[in-house]
């Protein structure tokens, strides 16, 4: 647990998403002076200082640890980490693995990420592949959606998987003492949907989990679940078009009410309307599901904002011990499961 003397220790890619690492820097220092943080930048030394003598650090608990060369969204991540083997990502996610770190945080490359985690950090026991998941519904911040586009074909065996990490989560981080679990469908009615999901079916009513059946697409914005899961092709699908909804209905509400409102009123309404449907953004990032360890991910857009937001996340998710309790958890349903 984070107290004043034992603060978190947390490695920060500093060149990793758009706005590095004037961004990064700025973000983690906000973090540090509001508390309860350590941070190592992890980046170019040169770059890093020079960004760093931009802000009043004199006694600040900001470390600078140097990396050579960044992996950049789009490069395969498997081919990146074998030749960049010092790239920030690595550097700072080997970090915990070496002890000097309770947990990492990156607005780079997700893939890239992810790929680091897993090869450095090592799966849970049960999970064939990390995950992505959170709340991407604004006018329903309590129903966590997984995989949103890490995993895009799944076995009933991973869906199990993402079903308890989802449990995990919203007991830990929203304290809800069991968690209502669906599984997202074209049909509420039992049987309603593709083998895969009938398949995974059977494993949730074996699990001891609160699974609760199907839900459909218009049942996401009305709270009717805690955890829905699905596999990455049809939750990213779902975060992409709740985004572009939010840009839409902002532009559309801008042009309706021009006039009718005040500037500042027209603004405030149009900007809760984006932020509301870009909540991954506006969150500043989530942690890598499925590792052992604390790796979260930022926005690549993000800016300072929402690095200190993805930190503060990272240290929530170490005080709340998610990772030891996520692997009890997966122990047990996978061993419920094997014996029915």
């Amino acid at each position: 647990m984070t107290t004043a003397d034992t603060p978190v220790r947390i490695a920060v890619d500093a060149m990793g998403g758009d706005n590095a690492p004037g961004s990064v820097v700025a973000g983690a220092v906000e973090a540090v002076r509001e508390g309860g943080v350590q941070i190592m930048l992890v980046g170019d030394p040169t770059i890093v200082q020079a960004e760093l003598a931009k802000h009043d650090v004199e006694e600040l608990p900001i470390a600078v640890i140097p990396s050579e060369g960044v992996i950049v969204e789009g490069e395969p991540p498997a081919m990146a980490l074998r030749q960049k083997p010092r790239a920030s990502i690595l550097v700072s996610t080997g970090m915990i693995k070496q002890g000097h770190a309770d947990a990492s945080v990156t607005m780079g490359s997700t893939g890239g990420a992810m790929a680091a985690a897993a090869v450095v950090l090592g799966l849970s026991e049960g999970v064939d592949r990390p995950a992505l998941g959170g709340p991407v519904i604004g006018v329903s911040p309590n129903t966590f959606v997984i995989d949103l586009g890490t995993n895009v074909d799944c076995r009933p065996s991973q869906l199990l998987s993402f079903a308890v990490i989802g449990d995990v989560f919203a007991r830990r981080f929203w304290g809800i003492e069991r968690p209502r679990i669906a599984l997202l469908s074209v049909g509420e009615e039992a049987g309603k949907g593709n083998r895969q999901v009938r398949d995974t079916t059977e494993l949730l009513e074996k699990s001891g989990l609160n699974f609760i059946g199907n839900l459909e697409g218009n049942d996401l914005a009305a709270g009717k679940a805690e955890v829905v899961v699905c596999d990455g092709f049809v939750g990213n699908i779902v975060m992409k078009l709740t985004e572009g909804l939010g840009k839409a209905l902002s532009a559309h509400i801008g042009k309706s009410l021009k006039g009718k409102l005040s500037d500042s009123e027209l603004d405030a309404a149009t900007q809760d309307m984006h932020d509301l449907n870009n909540i991954v953004q506006t969150h500043g990032g989530g942690p890598i599901f499925g590792v052992n360890g604390i790796s979260v991910v930022g926005h690549g857009a993000g800016d300072s904002t929402a690095v200190r937001r993805a930190i503060e996340t990272a240290r929530h998710t170490y005080d709340i011990d998610f990772i030891p309790k996520l692997n009890e958890e997966m122990a047990e349903v996978f061993a419920r499961v094997q014996e029915d």
